[in-house]
């Protein structure tokens, strides 16, 4: 490992313990900063709610850590609106935000537009099919943004367990991702969990970046975030064990193609291979091939958004 990524490692990776609620309320008030949970949810009724209640609970009515919290749907069927307003979360239909740009499918553009509908200094993502939720998950990453000023990015670590075993889940991460940054970005090669949708950042870093509308824009912010403010300013927390619905393998293949899409770009910008994944499945006369096509499209800081720009001047 790079001497570099050892010493970020001692300086930048942190526990939950390390600073307690009381501390992070007090840095909040002195710096006056203001925090918004944002969850993108497509058919989470499930587990949306629970999310919701305890973060409310825990981080608005115990401690008063929390400013918004924001449930960004993006086409449910379900009752997910429904029962996150229920817990107490505002919720804006994903359609709904900037409809000047027509919306295309993909968690990316979710996060992308949220920036259009919050207000928080602090910006923190959280997905919305985690299960026995904690509110760690929320403190653990907003309390360096609040302590150290020198920090812009701070993702979550955990243990990904899959079907009882400790450390199999994360898939993706270690079968492509993980690959990917210790060849091409070894400063990066210290992240636990580069791929989590738990982590949070400074506004004026978010709008900033480029977001990659589908299953890349973990690793495109990262990668992004490292060229725009360098190592120092991301960080890291572990907040203890992680548990969500994990996908088949075949979703799992897309995902793994859209994020290694994401990285091709930013190592070649102008040159794209194929951008589509053929996988096969069984059907009435044997393997069947079913072509998806990768997504190819990013959004633009938005700083670069007139409607950004305008309700920020306003």
């Amino acid at each position: 490992m790079l001497e570099e990524v050892e010493r970020w490692l001692s300086r930048r990776s942190w526990s939950v313990a390390d600073r307690p609620p009381h501390r992070v309320l007090a840095a909040k008030q002195r710096t006056g900063q203001t925090i918004s949970v944002v969850l993108p949810a497509l058919n989470e009724e499930e587990t949306v709610g629970d999310i919701v209640t305890v973060i409310r609970h825990d981080l608005v009515e115990q401690i008063p850590l929390v400013d918004e919290i924001v449930v960004v749907d993006s086409g449910s069927t379900d009752r997910t609106s429904e029962v996150a307003a229920r817990a107490g979360a505002r919720v804006v239909h994903r359609d709904e935000i900037l409809p000047r740009i027509p919306a295309v499918p993909g968690k990316g553009e979710v996060l992308w537009r949220s920036l259009l509908v919050t207000g928080g200094d602090i910006v923190c993502f959280v997905d919305a099919d985690l299960r026995e939720f904690s509110s760690d998950f929320v403190l653990g990453i907003v309390a360096p943004l609040l302590t150290d000023p020198d920090v812009d990015l701070v993702k979550a670590m955990y243990d990904r367990p899959l079907a009882g075993s400790a450390g199999q889940g994360g898939r993706v991460t270690e079968l492509m991702a993980r690959p990917l940054l210790n060849m091409h970005w070894p400063q990066l090669a210290g992240f636990v969990q580069p791929l989590g949708g738990e982590y949070a950042a400074r506004r004026s870093l978010l709008e900033q970046l480029p977001f990659p509308v589908g299953y890349g824009v973990e690793l495109g912010m990262l990668v992004d975030a490292l060229h725009l403010v360098g190592l120092d300013a991301l960080a890291q927390v572990d907040v203890g064990v992680r548990k969500h619905r994990h996908q088949d393998g075949q979703a799992l293949g897309r995902m793994a193609a859209a994020i290694y899409r994401t990285a091709q770009l930013r190592l070649a910008r102008g040159h794209l291979v194929r951008p589509a994944l053929t996988q096969f499945e069984r059907g009435e006369d044997g393997f069947e091939p079913r072509t998806y096509s990768v997504d190819t499209e990013e959004r633009p800081p938005m700083v670069e958004v007139a409607e950004y720009a305008e309700r920020k001047v306003a």
